[in-house]
Formats: C-alpha cells, sequence, structure tokens
C-alpha cells in the first residue's frame, strides 16, 4: 500500500503548540486528518478545513480510543494510513530520589501509554488495508540526558524502544515506524516557561511538521525504525 494522497491520518496533540502546525501542514497537503482534542482554548490553535474532524476525547480512556480510530476509518474512500502521536507531558526539577513514584507513572502514562493504545487499536485496520506510516514524538533527552528529569527521560527512552519494537513486529504488514528526537520545542508555552533561555538550538514546530510529513510520504518507504533528530540548525528565528 502506497501513501498516494488522499487518506486519512490520526493526529494526537493535534492542537497543541506543536500539534497545530503539524495539522496545518498535512491539511496542505491533501491528508484528511482526525484531531482528537481535551483542552477546549487550544481550538483556536488549528483552522476550520473541510479536511479536519475534530472529536473530544479523552486518550487514557478505552472508549475514548476507539471512538477516535472508529472515526478515522469511516471513509472507505480516505482509509486511515497515518498515525501521529504527539501527546506528551514534561517534568523536571528533582532527582530521583526527591521524586514520588506517582511522578514516573504520570509521565508514562502520558508519554507512553496514550501512544502504546491508540497504535494498538489503529493496527488491526492498518493491517487489513495493506500498510501505514506510524511517527512518535521521542526527545532528544533519551540519548542524551540531563539531571532533574529522569521521570521525563525514562518515559521519552521507553518511546523510542516502543518505535524499533513496533518497527519489527510489524514491517511484514508494510507499516512503517519511526521516532523523531527533538531538541526543546520552540512553543508559546516553552518560551513563556524560559524566557530567558536560549533558543537558538529549539526544534521548530515546522520543521517538526515537515519531517512528519516525509515519514507519512511515500518518499520515506524505506525508512522504518529510526530515531530521528530534529533541532534547530540554523539558529533561532
Amino acid at each position: 500500500m502506497t501513501s498516494s494522497l488522499p487518506y486519512t491520518a490520526i493526529v494526537t496533540g493535534g492542537t497543541g503548540g506543536l500539534g497545530s502546525a503539524v495539522t496545518e501542514h498535512l491539511l496542505d497537503r491533501g491528508w484528511r486528518l482526525v484531531v482528537p482534542w481535551y483542552v477546549e482554548s487550544e481550538l483556536d490553535r488549528v483552522p476550520t478545513h473541510p479536511g479536519l474532524e475534530l472529536v473530544r476525547a479523552d486518550l487514557s480512556v478505552d472508549a475514548d480510543v476507539d471512538a477516535v480510530v472508529e472515526l478515522a476509518t469511516k471513509d472507505e474512500e480516505r482509509p486511515l494510513f497515518g498515525i501521529v502521536n504527539l501527546v506528551g507531558g514534561f517534568v523536571s526539577g528533582q532527582r530521583v530520589h526527591e521524586t514520588p513514584i506517582e511522578v514516573l507513572d504520570a509521565q508514562l502514562s502520558i508519554n507512553l501509554r496514550i501512544a502504546y493504545g491508540i497504535v494498538q487499536t489503529a493496527l488491526p485496520h492498518l493491517i487489513r488495508r495493506g500498510g501505514g506510516s506510524v511517527v512518535c514524538i521521542g526527545s532528544a533527552a533519551a540519548v542524551r540526558p540531563f539531571p532533574g528529569a529522569a521521570t521525563y527521560i525514562a518515559s521519552k527512552a521507553a518511546v523510542a524502544a516502543l518505535v524499533e519494537a513496533l518497527a519489527v513486529e510489524y514491517a511484514g504488514d508494510n507499516i512503517r515506524v519511526n521516532g523523531l528526537l527533538p531538541t526543546m520545542i520552540d512553543t508559546p508555552a516553552n518560551r513563556e516557561a524560559m524566557p530567558e533561555a536560549d533558543r537558538s538550538s529549539w526544534a521548530r514546530p515546522s520543521d517538526i511538521a515537515e519531517v512528519i510529513g516525509f515519514l507519512l510520504s511515500d518518499s520515506s518507504r524505506a525508512v522504518t525504525g529510526a530515531s530521528i533528530p530534529v533541532a534547530n540548525t540554523a539558529g533561532s528565528r
């Protein structure tokens, strides 16, 4: 199966600071998108578009995940091909002996379990249709850790391991699975949280969106199981 449009993609976190850039980029390229949302105020970030279907969902709830995938697979003329997992969370500031175990549970839930759940539910549909492409957001910190964020780093390392495992398990089904390892992402929320930070290496959402578009396209048909660094190599803009 090739990804010649029109096809459908699910973009979790598609109304967020990164996700809205990904949503806009993929809509511009003709994708039908199903974007689950949870925070109503984020809806202003995405455009009104005939190719965009928004659905309120708590992706930690299995029934809501089922509803998202059902919506994404209802159009037989534009079958589900892409899964883009952008939902995530970040905590830092304490070393391991200072961090309650509940923080680790929460980071694994938002960074790993949600991605696992949506992919697990969508896989039978991708297999039945003959293939697809899955993209997950990891973090550069998974390979270049820094102090004070062990729970976040461990959860993102688990995402990278999941990408590699899925790529091996589903290669025979023509399903490609890749991950991105961005540096700090240049979103309004991160700028507000770190107003004095040097943003010269921060990854731009528009750049990440282009890489995701590539990984969903036929041009990346030979790429699977990769963890791809994403940074702003041109300096801040």
